[in-house]
C-alpha cells in the first residue's frame, strides 16, 4: 500500500504540482501491478453455445485473462492464439490411461496440444486428470495419474518450457478424512498410497495443487450444521474458532482443511490453486438466482485477501462455469454458467482487479444477520 501524504502548509505551488505529478506517478504503477486473482472455467456441454471465437471475445471484453479448458479443444485453442488469456489445459481422465503407458504419446499429446500454439497461447498449468480419487467414481484412473503426469513433465522438459508451464493435477474434497476443525485437517488413510506420491511429484516440481473447492455442496449435504450465510460470504461474525483463527466462510475453512492436510502429508510448501469453485442458480436444493449471485460477488471480492492460515496473499481462483450447460446432469448442473449461452452476463459481476490497497479490505460482506453458530465443513 502505498502512502501519499500532502503538507498541510505548502510553500509553493510549484512544489505541489511535484507532489501532484508524484502521485500520478504512483497510481499509474499500482495499475500496473494489479491483482489478478480471478479466472473462470470454459465448459462446453451444451448445445446452444457460442463459437470458440465469440466465447474469446466475451473473456477479453470482460477482463478476464484467466480460463480454465477441460480438454484440448482445437477451435479454443486457436481462438486463444494472440488473446493474453492465461490456460489451464486439461487431459481428460479418458487420456490419461495411454499417457501413463506410452512416455511417446504423452510427448504427442505436448507437440500437438500445447507446442503447436505456444507462444501464442500462454499456457499456464497442465491439468492431468480432473477429480480422480480411490473413493469416486472415477476410481479406475487412479492408477494412471501420477504416470501421467510424470510422462506429460518429461515433455515438457523436453521442450524447455518446465519454468513456464506447470504440471498438476485437479482433486476434489472426498480425499480429506477429517476437515473439522481446519487445523486438524488430513487426508483419509485410504488414499495416501495413491495421493502422496502426487505430493512428493508437485513438491519435487514445484507445481501447485488444483482444488475444486464448493461450500455449496457441503452446505446442501448438511445444512443442519452449516448455515447458509456461512456458505455465502455473509456471515456477521465469527463462526467458527479453531484457536486463534477466526473463520466467518465455509470456503477459507474448506481450503485452509486442506493446507493442513497437506502439511501433515508432507506438502507444507505447496500452493493451492481453487480451480473450480461456484454455486447454481436453479435446479435443487438453495439454488436461487440470489444466493449463486451473492455466492459468485463476494468470492471474487474474498479471494484477494488469503485466509486465516495463509492471509495476505490472494487465492488464484477459477469460477465454474462460463455458460450455463444444457447437457449437464443432474438438473442443477445445467445452471452454474455465470453467463447464459446468448453470451448475456446472468450476474453482474466485476471480474477485473481491483489495487492492491483493497486486497485486504472487505473480506467478508454482512448483508445477512442470522446464522448458525454451530459449523462444520
Amino acid at each position: 500500500m502505498y502512502t501519499v501524504t500532502f503538507s498541510r502548509n505548502s510553500r509553493s505551488s510549484s512544489s505541489m504540482a511535484a507532489m501532484v505529478i508524484l502521485l500520478g506517478f504512483l497510481l499509474a504503477t499500482l495499475q500496473i501491478t494489479e491483482v489478478r486473482s480471478v479466472g473462470v472455467c470454459y465448459g462446453m456441454m451444451g448445445n446452444n453455445l457460442p463459437p470458440a471465437s465469440q466465447v474469446v471475445s466475451l473473456y477479453k471484453s470482460n477482463n478476464i485473462d484467466r480460463l480454465r479448458l477441460y480438454d484440448p479443444n482445437q477451435a479454443a485453442l486457436q481462438a486463444l492464439r494472440g488473446s493474453n488469456i492465461q490456460v489451464m489445459i486439461g487431459v481428460p481422465n479418458s487420456d490419461l490411461q495411454s499417457l501413463a503407458n506410452n512416455p511417446s504419446q504423452a510427448q504427442s499429446w505436448v507437440q500437438r496440444n500445447v507446442r503447436n500454439y505456444h507462444p501464442a497461447v500462454r499456457f499456464r498449468y497442465i491439468a492431468v486428470g480432473n477429480e480422480v480419487s480411490p473413493v469416486n467414481g472415477a476410481a479406475r484412473f487412479v492408477p494412471f495419474v501420477l504416470p501421467a503426469m510424470r510422462n506429460i513433465q518429461s515433455a515438457i522438459r523436453a521442450a524447455g518450457l518446465q519454468n513456464q508451464i506447470k504440471v498438476t493435477t485437479s482433486i476434489d474434497l472426498t480425499l480429506i478424512g477429517n476437515s473439522y476443525p481446519p487445523s486438524q485437517g488430513a487426508f483419509r488413510g485410504d488414499v495416501r498410497g495413491y495421493f502422496d506420491p502426487i505430493i512428493s511429484f508437485l513438491v519435487n516440481n514445484r507445481s501447485p495443487l488444483l482444488a475444486n473447492i464448493y461450500p455449496y455442496f457441503s452446505y446442501k449435504d448438511n445444512p443442519r450444521d452449516i448455515s447458509l450465510p456461512y456458505a455465502l460470504f455473509t456471515a456477521n461474525a465469527v463462526v467458527v474458532w479453531d484457536g486463534q483463527r477466526g473463520y466467518r466462510n465455509l470456503f477459507d475453512a474448506m481450503l485452509d482443511a486442506l493446507y493442513s492436510a497437506l502439511e501433515r502429508a508432507g506438502g507444507a510448501s505447496l500452493e493451492v490453486v481453487v480451480s473450480e469453485s461456484g454455486w447454481p442458480s436453479a435446479g435443487g436444493f438453495a439454488t436461487t438466482f440470489d444466493n449463486a449471485k451473492t455466492y459468485l460477488s463476494n468470492l471474487v471480492r474474498h479471494v484477494k485477501g488469503g485466509t486465516p492460515k495463509r492471509p495476505g496473499k490472494a487465492i488464484e481462483t477459477y469460477l465454474f462455469a462460463m455458460f450455463d450447460e444444457n447437457n449437464k446432469e443432474p438438473q442443477y448442473e445445467k445452471h452454474f454458467g455465470v453467463f447464459f449461452p446468448n453470451k448475456q452476463p446472468k450476474y453482474n459481476i466485476k471480474f477485473s482487479a481491483e489495487k492492491p490497497w483493497d486486497v485486504f479490505a472487505g473480506n467478508d460482506t454482512t448483508t445477512s444477520t442470522e446464522e448458525s453458530l454451530k459449523s462444520d465443513m
